[in-house]
């Protein structure tokens, strides 16, 4: 029988994305389906970190943080608008403790009772040498120490911090690199259907018939092969829509941010260790914030929306308060998102000790297969697609090799230090634009940001404002090229514009998009 797909992919986020993008490449042919918009749970909900884990050393982890360390570098180069190089300062005192549940904390314990679960500065130094050197850096600088009392990285922390260590790893737009696979992966030949729910997934013979309901309708479409990254409801569409027995489960896993005021003038981030073992990050975010994260709680039910409760909110306060000067309260918190992280359930006796490592399962009983991803994380999304089409590749005749290491995603063919020169081109092209207003197009949109403001001379050329800097040509843009269809797609994860607008600002943009939305699309 002839399909009108080779692949089916379920799920929208980074993992579906990219799969998409990565199979499209090779020539097979691909339909994605995402219930909501691309990015909408998990994959616009991280720290917005590419890293290679460094906290995953303690539980020898050695595999996954090798793989994140090399992935850093090779996806900074194909995206350098939406990635960049940022320097991690990690404050150290005697009272750092490990997390009960480590690996390296039990082995402590045995060798070195004495420590009372304290992690050394000599073992964090060790830690740093190995991440330095696992992944074979050419880009990124390496570790060295900072002396907190004269450097600008003191100044925001208490007195009882005299020094530092200073390590590198990226900073990543996280539900703008899922657009820009979704992007490639349809200019590649990929189908992409955003608002479309797979309502049953059955098998005939030795293909599927999958039923999908959106904005066309119900109806109904044929692969060969259907590929399961759900995220969090992984479990549900293996059970519920696909209707096929399974003993892999997921743990769900929620991590929660807060965003303040801006709390420092350099542009360097923290890495905080507490006392209970974790760590946080605070990150300069977005010009005038700061991120603070993450939590790690359980989370048992995916139809139940993440938020950030009042008792993470608190324990982030509380965790950042022990390292900066001014004493941080509710009244701070601009803003806060949570997401919920689909983790393969490995045992773990915590939902901080869980294993951040990826699973895929091939099954293939009853007829045509599937193929179901199990957790990920968003700094080695490519190789996970490349380490699925491994599984896929032998189901399909004359499948080509890898090809994703480096080739630029939409907007990222220029060098990974040439962001300053396309501001300047940028600002050359459309003179009104000031040097912020050009620097957020271009972290947006890299060379593609010339495309929107082509021909333009004035602002007011640029059509009508919504607000932040926010134009008609920017909407369009975005409605026409990123499948976004309401307010909520672009001012919260096209951007995070949504900081500076007000909600009247945003209930107009709401409302124009959906006045506009059928000329828009054609």
């Amino acid at each position: 029988m002839t399909t009108d797909y080779d692949l089916m992919i379920i799920g929208g986020g980074i993992n579906g994305c990219g799969i998409a993008r990565d199979a499209a490449g090779r020539g097979l042919r691909v339909a994605l389906a995402e219930k909501d918009d691309l990015a909408q749970a998990t994959s616009s909900s991280s720290t917005k970190l590419f890293h290679g884990g460094l906290r995953y050393l303690e539980y020898f982890e050695f595999r996954l943080v090798r793989e994140a360390l090399i992935e850093r570098e090779t996806l900074l180069r194909a995206m350098p608008h939406i990635s960049w190089p940022m320097r991690f300062v990690l404050p150290y005192h005697e009272d750092m403790r490990f997390e009960n549940e480590t690996p390296t904390s039990r082995l402590m314990s045995r060798v070195m009772p004495w420590m009372k679960g304290r992690r050394p500065a000599w073992l964090i130094r060790l830690g740093l040498f190995m991440y330095d050197h696992l992944g074979g850096r050419k880009i990124l600088p390496g570790t060295k120490t900072v002396d907190l009392k004269s450097g600008v990285e003191g100044a925001p922390l208490e007195d009882k911090f005299a020094f530092a260590y200073e390590y590198s790893d990226c900073w990543i737009e996280d539900s703008r690199l899922v657009a820009l696979n979704a992007r490639d992966a349809e200019a590649r030949g990929a189908t992409i259907h955003t608002r479309t729910e797979v309502k049953a997934a059955e098998r005939t013979g030795d293909h599927w018939t999958v039923t999908l309901s959106g904005p066309e309708g119900q109806r109904q479409i044929t692969a060969r092969m259907l590929v399961n990254t759900g995220g969090p409801w992984v479990r549900q569409i293996i059970g519920e829509v696909a209707r096929v027995n399974t003993s892999e489960n997921i743990r769900l896993v929620r991590g929660s941010h807060i965003v303040t005021k801006r709390l420092y003038d350099h542009e360097k981030c923290y890495f905080f260790q507490g006392t209970d073992g974790r760590i946080i990050f605070a990150i300069p975010y977005e010009t005038d914030f700061t991120l603070i994260g993450t939590t790690d709680a359980e989370h048992t039910d995916p139809s139940v929306k993440p938020e950030c409760t009042e008792a993470e909110r608190d324990y982030l306060l509380n965790f950042a308060n022990g390292y900066f000067k001014q004493e941080l309260t509710a009244e701070d918190v601009v803003w806060t998102y949570s997401g919920v992280r689909p983790l393969y359930d490995d045992g773990a006796t915590s939902a901080t000790a869980a294993t951040r490592d990826y699973v895929l399962k091939v099954n293939e009983a009853g007829g045509a297969p599937m193929l179901n991803v199990f957790g990920g994380k968003i700094t080695t999304y490519r190789r996970l697609a490349e380490s699925a089409l491994e599984k896929i590749a032998p189901f399909f005749d004359d499948v080509p090799g890898p090809w994703t290491a480096g080739v630029p995603l939409p907007g990222g063919n220029f060098a990974v230090d040439g962001v300053r020169a396309q501001i300047d081109a940028l600002k050359a092209l459309a003179p009104y634009l000031d040097d912020r207003w050009a620097k957020r197009l271009v972290r947006a949109y890299g060379t593609e940001a010339a495309e929107i403001v082509a021909g333009t001379a004035s602002a007011e050329n640029l059509g009508k404002d919504f607000g932040a800097t926010l134009t008609e040509a920017e909407v369009r843009w975005l409605m026409t090229r990123e499948y976004a269809t309401r307010a909520a797609d672009i001012v919260w994860r096209r951007s995070k514009l949504g900081l500076r607008m007000t909600q009247a600002e945003i209930d107009a943009l709401d409302i124009w998009m959906q006045n506009e939305g059928a000329s828009v699309a054609a």
